[in-house]
C-alpha cells in the first residue's frame, strides 16, 4: 500500500481545467511538481499563476504524449504519478482517433513509471463514462464493479458510424482497462513496486484555474454546458451525476497520499442531477437573474443513473461540495467575467 505525504509529483494535463486545479491543490499541499507541457508557450500561463511557489513547479517539454518512452526523463525521481491529459474531442471521424491516444498515452506513462524505482503510487483520471450504460431502461445504481462495455461494443460494430459520446466513452473504458491490465501484470511480475488508483469521476464542474481568457463559447466542454443550461436554456437530455472540480482535485490528491487506496478503481461523485436541476438552483441562488425553471421538470422523477460513493468515503474521506455551493461560485465567475 505504498503512499506518499509529501515529494515529487508528476503531473499530467496541468493546463486543462482538472489537471490546474490538481496542481493547485498539490503545490498548496507543499509537493513538488513536475508539469510536462507540449511547448514553452504552454507553460507561460502557469508560471504566472503559480509563481509564487518558485522552483516546487517544474515545467518539462513533451511534444507528444503518445511517443515510445514519452515520459521516460519526467518520471526520473518522481515520488508519484498522476495522469490527467487525455483527449476529450467530440468532433472525429472514426473511435480509434480518441481510443489509440487515449490507450497509448495512459501506457506511456505507465511503462516510463515502470522504470523508475522512487514511484510509490499512480493515481489515473478515468470516468464514469468508463462506469455507466448510457442506454439503460431502468433505473440502477453503479459501483466500481460496473464497466461501460456498451459503448466499446458500439464502436467495434460500428466504427466511424458510432456515435461520437460512445466513441468518448469508448476511449475511456479501453484506457483505463489497459492501465489496469498493465498494473496487474506487472505487479505479479515483481516489475513494479508502485499502486495504482483509477479515478471515476462524472461531469465535472466548477471554477477554472486554467488559461481562459475568451467568452462563455471558449469555457471548457461541461462548463460551457452549465453556462448555456443555466443562462441560455439550452440544452440536451441528461441524467448522470456531478462533482466540483474542486472536490475532484482533492480526491487525487487523496488519492495520493491515503495507503488504503492502493490498487482501487474509486467512484467519487456529489449527486445526481439533470440540467433542470441546475437550471432550478441557479433561478433561485441568482435571485431570477438567470434562466426560469421549466415548468414541465419533475424534479421529483427518479435518477437512471447514481453512483454508489462508499468507497470514496471509507478510502478517502472525501466530502462534496453542494449543487448550491457550486452554482453560486460558477455565478460570482459569470457576474465578474460580465456574462451575466
Amino acid at each position: 500500500m505504498p503512499a506518499i505525504s509529501t515529494g515529487n509529483v508528476l503531473i499530467t494535463g496541468t493546463n486543462g481545467f482538472v489537471g490546474s486545479w490538481a496542481l493547485k491543490v498539490f503545490l498548496q499541499s507543499g509537493f513538488t511538481v513536475r508539469a510536462p507541457v507540449r511547448s514553452e508557450s504552454k507553460a507561460s500561463y502557469l508560471k504566472k499563476v503559480f509563481g509564487a511557489y518558485g522552483d516546487r513547479l517544474e515545467f518539462v517539454i513533451i511534444p507528444d504524449i503518445t511517443k515510445e518512452g514519452a515520459f521516460d526523463t519526467a518520471t526520473v525521481g518522481v515520488d508519484a504519478v498522476v495522469h490527467i491529459a487525455s483527449p476529450v474531442g467530440l468532433d472525429v471521424d472514426h473511435p480509434d482517433e480518441l481510443i489509440i491516444p487515449a490507450v497509448n498515452g495512459t501506457l506511456g506513462v505507465l511503462r516510463s513509471a515502470a522504470k523508475v524505482h522512487s514511484v510509490q503510487r499512480v493515481v489515473y483520471i478515468s470516468s464514469c463514462a468508463a462506469v455507466v450504460n448510457r442506454t439503460a431502461t431502468e433505473p440502477r445504481v453503479y459501483d466500481e464493479n460496473d464497466w461501460n462495455q456498451h459503448d466499446v461494443d458500439v464502436c467495434q460494430r460500428e466504427g466511424r458510424a458510432a456515435a461520437q459520446v460512445s466513441m468518448y466513452c469508448a476511449s475511456k473504458t479501453l484506457a483505463e482497462r489497459s492501465a489496469w491490465e498493465f498494473w496487474k501484470e506487472n505487479k505479479d511480475k515483481g516489475v513494479i513496486g508502485w499502486d495504482l488508483v483509477s479515478l471515476c469521476p462524472p461531469w465535472v464542474f466548477g471554477p477554472v484555474v486554467h488559461k481562459d481568457e475568451g467568452g462563455p463559447d471558449d469555457l471548457n466542454d461541461s462548463n460551457k454546458f452549465v453556462y448555456d443550461a443555466v443562462v441560455k436554456g439550452q440544452y440536451f437530455p441528461v441524467d448522470l451525476a456531478f462533482i466540483d472540480v474542486r472536490d475532484l482535485a482533492q480526491a487525487i490528491l487523496l488519492a495520493v497520499t491515503k495507503p488504503p487506496a492502493g490498487g482501487e478503481r474509486i467512484i467519487v461523485a456529489a449527486g445526481p442531477f439533470r440540467w433542470e436541476d441546475l437550471i432550478i438552483t441557479a433561478h433561485e441562488v441568482s435571485g431570477g437573474k438567470t434562466y426560469p425553471p421549466i415548468e414541465s421538470y419533475n424534479p421529483d422523477a427518479p435518477y437512471m443513473a447514481r453512483t454508489n460513493v462508499a468507497k470514496a468515503k471509507e478510502l478517502l474521506g472525501l466530502g462534496y461540495r453542494t449543487q448550491e455551493e457550486m452554482i453560486k461560485d460558477l455565478l460570482k465567475e459569470y457576474e465578474e467575467r460580465g456574462w451575466l
